[in-house]
């Protein structure tokens, strides 16, 4: 098992071992980590590799692409079984989610995380990095795409998202369900391996780059210059985190019509952090996915096809 270590809570550090909120995040490195918890030996021969080493709101496109591609490069060969990504929680889910699109392979992806940091009294961290490597050397785990685990929980990176700043309890699977659960240390799987429905892939080897998207969030009183400005600083799409299902201000309607008709596709998701998005008349519904994973989305197929009803076809 390949670990891929970018930083965050998971690697922070503080002065308290009681400070769980003012620490640094990205101080260990992945020897470190190793390091901490030597039980891994005897789950797996397990190699690290330190991709990054920052909060996970640095984290930006030069990084996913580099990881994906490393990963990508990594389960190519027979000796990896699987590989664990070490990521900070605050956008562990977009970088699940990339690699979920992006990663060619039937072998586990695991993305891990935690809530307090590696100084911290009950430090998560450990124990969270035993069970991703477990489940990352488990049989059972082949055919998931990129799972997210914390707290026990298996959940598909596809679906699971942060829905708590500070809690431990923070990822949930939403109405999509839990793949699964670790069980006395093992991993406990409630159905047979799937994909969701439709999920596409997209080859990111020849990449260098990213299509800029942008996500503006709907309120009352929006002002339609934030829409404006998006556009003016070279968005080639945009995801409007609207309310409810994916509404937005009639203030703002008459903008995303005419962006849709400049070939520049504007997606509404949902700023309430669950639910599906229906298709409408303004712009393209984002169905379950959440402004974050539908802004990656969004980047992706935008890499492929500039037809706006191709990119229509992989929200609706």
């Amino acid at each position: 098992v390949k670990i891929y270590a970018t930083g965050g809570t998971i690697a922070g550090s503080s002065a308290s071992s009681t400070d769980t909120t003012n620490y640094k995040s990205g101080s260990l490195g992945v020897q470190a980590l190793l390091d901490a918890v030597p039980e891994l030996a005897d789950v797996a021969e397990v190699t690290g590799e330190q991709i990054a080493n920052t909060g996970s709101s640095n984290i930006d496109q030069e990084i996913l692409l580099k990881l994906s591609k490393a990963i990508n490069e990594e389960l190519a060969t027979d000796a990896t079984h699987g590989v664990v990504i070490t990521h900070g929680t605050d956008t562990l889910e977009e970088t699940g989610f990339f690699l979920d699109l992006t990663v060619d392979s039937d072998k586990p992806v695991v993305m891990v995380g935690a809530m307090r940091p590696a100084t911290a009294i009950s430090a998560d961290g450990p124990f969270n990095l035993l069970e991703a490597v477990t489940l990352a050397a488990d049989e059972g785990a082949e055919g998931r795409g990129a799972m997210i685990v914390l707290n026990d929980r298996i959940g598909s990176a596809y679906y699971t998202t942060k829905t708590n700043a500070i809690m431990m309890d923070t990822f949930k699977a939403t109405e999509q369900g839990y793949l699964g659960a670790f069980i006395s240390g093992k991993p406990h799987f409630y159905y047979t391996p799937a994909t969701p429905t439709d999920k596409p892939h997209f080859d990111v080897t020849s990449l260098d780059g990213l299509p800029k998207v942008d996500i503006i969030y709907a309120h009352q009183d929006m002002d339609p210059a934030l829409f404006t400005a998006a556009l003016d600083n070279g968005a080639k799409g945009i995801v409007i985190a609207g309310s409810g299902n994916g509404s937005i201000p009639e203030t703002v309607k008459p903008l995303v019509k005419q962006a849709m008709a400049d070939g520049i596709p504007v997606v509404r998701s949902t700023r309430t952090g669950n639910g599906i998005v229906s298709a409408k008349e303004e712009g393209i519904g984002s169905g379950a996915l959440n402004p974050q994973k539908a802004r990656i989305l969004l980047s992706l197929a935008l890499t492929e096809t500039d037809d706006m009803d191709k990119v229509r076809s992989y929200f609706e």
